[in-house]
């Protein structure tokens, strides 16, 4: 990559990276350029981890016990002897180091010491004269030394003339990430490339009442201090460091709600299908239900049914605790699509879930003559031809599926509403693929990992979120408690007990077959174990690398009470409906996030027989795994358990794993540390869209190159 620039005065903060060196840009910026960081604006937010302040330069007299002490001294001895530690990389003996330097003030002593180093330092240090150095004093033997000392060579006409004041500036040590193998000295060397007159043109985006009203510093200021740009500030200290740091902290967010509420509005403004709520269809499609809608569901679903004739597509996120009645809400909407001659699908993300939905969906479809059909990938060939066909022509009106409705070989005549269940298990691109299929195509979500509110800012930003919170009455739910080994004979008894009630039992592992590198419990051998525990009874096991067939028969036989104990992965961790199942016993529960637990436990006391979670551990754990144990024991609200995990496991697990298109990846913000700054974020994003036109053509510029997130779905 060869730079194209004639004169590094024509550079800009839009300027690539390689535009910084005269001929090849070094190894260093071409593992940043890799890391996504191509131009010069984007290293201003490759964010420092810290900025330590330096102590200023001080006669020896100034060095104290446990203080952070600079000197410069004459180099008047160099001694190096092999360390016992060994040897290092390519088996270079390693060396300890001893240095006795003269201060070039008051001619006094000092000792300094390097251990382990290798022959170059020694070397380095031995062609010195003088040697500034900065480390941590200590006492040993009644002398004080310095050990493994920063420092840098001196000549004698560099040396300083006197010693420096405390009013100056001091040194700062700024320590990047290391990032995509490039270690914090090394982007300080890219970063320092940057022309200083450039730093002085950084353009504030916000209007200054906006500042004014969150009393933020200006951006310029902010990105000097937090790199510690000494050559252009005028003071730099702790307190204006931690302001700095609550600038950037703000912007992030602020840009990052802007693009959501833009998305949401362009969502907004786009044409969709007008689905006129029909009265008579709509009392027809709820008597079908043997139950009456909670206050919660009623709502949600009127704000269904709102979307669906607004004459914009619908963008909205159902949420609510495992068992709140989610998926009737999505049923109610997918009937009523079809009731008026247009297409619905399901998108589930295991096959399990999607026959479940399948035989529900398809008793309420055959009484409202209603097509319906199941397209999964072990739809056998000639059975999918029939399918896509009938897809094709509009023939089936509901489609109830997994992965394989986004595939491009699905064609909808006209698909009106794409309703995905359990959203955290698919990528955003997959969402937006299958509601690509239909033209102003409506778009349900359903999760059943309730979303703490600062989650829901930053993930889903975008949607209109309805949240049910009520349960169906006649429900039991489940106690839980923490088993190990001292009461591990009692729980054994307990399954033992429920089995003979005619109840059914889940146990849970965390792995399939042994590991060499992970001592876990897994399902080949805990099935035996319960075999051999219970010999009377019906035991079988189910993971997601069974073939199809094999784990449908299994589902189909526990679901008819043939098998009392279930040994399963967590491939039942969720939709996974049998009644009559009581017990969900969990072994290593600490191999499993908080979320799953609770979903794990949602299984359990779905009907009028109470249930009962166990969390095993035949082992013993961290404190801080039993600390997320107990919140599971406490606590049965999902919502209180999502905030904990948030708080324990960070955002970038609530969900399992990292959603492509969301937005975890903060180079400076943290929305648990930051959520009231998140909240003013919100607040300010949306009142200069409304308000302020100007301002927004001028960040939209400035964001150009995130222009994919303005796009429409």
């Amino acid at each position: 990559m060869k730079s194209s620039r004639s004169n590094i005065s024509n550079l800009n903060w839009s300027s690539q990276i390689g535009e910084l060196y005269p001929k090849e840009p070094s190894k260093s910026a071409l593992a940043l350029i890799s890391a996504g960081y191509s131009d010069l604006s984007s290293l201003l937010w490759l964010v420092p981890l810290r900025v330590i302040k330096m102590p200023v330069l001080k006669n020896f007299s100034h060095a104290k016990e446990d203080s952070i002490f600079t000197g410069i001294g004459k180099v008047i001895s160099v001694r190096s002897l092999p360390s016992f530690n060994g040897r290092g990389k390519g088996m270079a003996q390693l060396l300890n180091i001893t240095v006795v330097v003269q201060d070039i003030f008051s001619k006094s002593s000092l000792e300094l010491k390097w251990f382990n180093s290798y022959s170059s330092v020694s070397h380095k240090i031995q062609s010195s004269k003088y040697l500034e150095f900065t480390g941590q004093v200590q006492s040993y033997q009644g002398a004080l030394q310095v050990v493994n000392p920063d420092f840098k060579p001196y000549t004698q006409n560099e040396l300083p003339s006197t010693e420096e004041k405390e009013s100056q500036l001091p040194q700062l040590k700024v320590q990047y990430p290391t990032t995509n193998g490039v270690n914090s000295s090394n982007i300080k060397k890219v970063i320092e490339k940057i022309p200083l007159a450039l730093w002085d043109n950084i353009e504030d985006t916000l209007p200054q009442e906006y500042i004014n009203k969150r009393n933020l510093l200006d951006l310029k200021t902010s990105f000097a201090i937090i790199h510690a740009k000494r050559e252009i500030l005028d003071s730099w200290s702790e307190l204006q460091y931690q302001q700095a740091r609550d600038r950037l902290v703000y912007q992030e967010l602020f840009e990052e709600q802007l693009k959501f509420t833009l998305r949401k509005k362009t969502i907004k403004s786009l044409p969709g299908i007008n689905i006129k709520r029909d009265p008579a269809s709509i009392e027809k499609i709820l008597s079908l239900f043997p139950y009456s809608l909670t206050n919660d569901q009623e709502c949600t679903y009127n704000d269904v049914l709102n979307d669906l004739e607004s004459g914009h597509p619908m963008m909205r996120l159902v949420q609510g605790d495992v068992g709140c009645g989610k998926t009737t809400i999505a049923i109610i909407a997918g009937l009523i699509v079809c009731m008026q001659e247009l297409q619905s699908a399901l998108m589930c993300p295991t096959e399990s879930l999607a026959i479940q939905h399948f035989k529900e969906i398809k008793e309420y479809c055959d009484q409202l003559d209603i097509s319906c059909s199941l397209l999964i990938g072990s739809t056998p060939q000639k059975e999918r031809k029939k399918i896509l066909e009938e897809l094709s022509n509009g023939k089936i009106k509901f489609i109830i599926g997994t992965h394989s409705l986004f595939q491009d070989t699905v064609v909808f005549k006209n698909l009106s509403i794409a309703i995905i269940d359990e959203q955290h298990k698919f990528g955003v691109e997959q969402r937006l693929k299958l509601v690509a299929k239909g033209s102003g195509c409506h778009c349900l979500i359903m999760t059943a990992t309730p979303i703490p509110r600062s989650l829901c800012l930053t993930q889903f930003g975008d949607l209109d979120i309805s949240t049910i919170t009520t349960m169906p009455s006649g429900r039991k739910g489940s106690q839980t408690r923490i088993v190990t080994q001292e009461n591990f004979g009692k729980f054994l008894n307990f399954i033992s007990t429920r089995v003979s009630m005619n109840e059914q039992i889940y146990v849970v592992v965390p792995a399939i077959t042994e590991s060499p590198t992970q001592d876990t419990l897994n399902l080949e051998d805990v099935l035996k174990r319960f075999q051999l525990f219970y010999p009377k009874y019906s035991i079988a096991g189910i993971h997601g690398q069974m073939a199809s067939e094999e784990k449908r028969s299994v589902l189909e036989k526990f679901n008819a009470n043939e098998i009392n104990i279930l040994i399963a992965t967590s491939v039942i961790e969720v939709g996974i409906n049998v009644i009559n199942a009581t017990v969900m016993a969990i072994l290593s529960p600490e191999r499993f996030g908080l979320s799953s637990l609770h979903q794990l436990r949602g299984r359990v006391g779905r009907g009028s027989k109470p249930g009962f979670c166990f969390l095993v551990n035949e082992k013993n754990i961290s404190s801080e795994s039993m600390q997320r144990l107990r919140v599971i024991e406490k606590y049965s609200d999902g919502f209180h358990i999502a905030e904990e995990d948030l708080k324990l496991r960070g955002a970038g697990d609530i969900f399992g794993k990292e959603q492509s298109g969301s937005s975890n990846n903060k180079k400076i913000a943290n929305i648990i540390l930051n959520s009231r700054e998140l909240e003013y974020a919100k607040e300010d994003s949306t009142k200069i869209l409304k308000e302020n036109p100007e301002t927004l053509s001028k960040l939209l510029k400035r964001m150009e190159k995130d222009a994919k997130i303005f796009s429409t779905v």
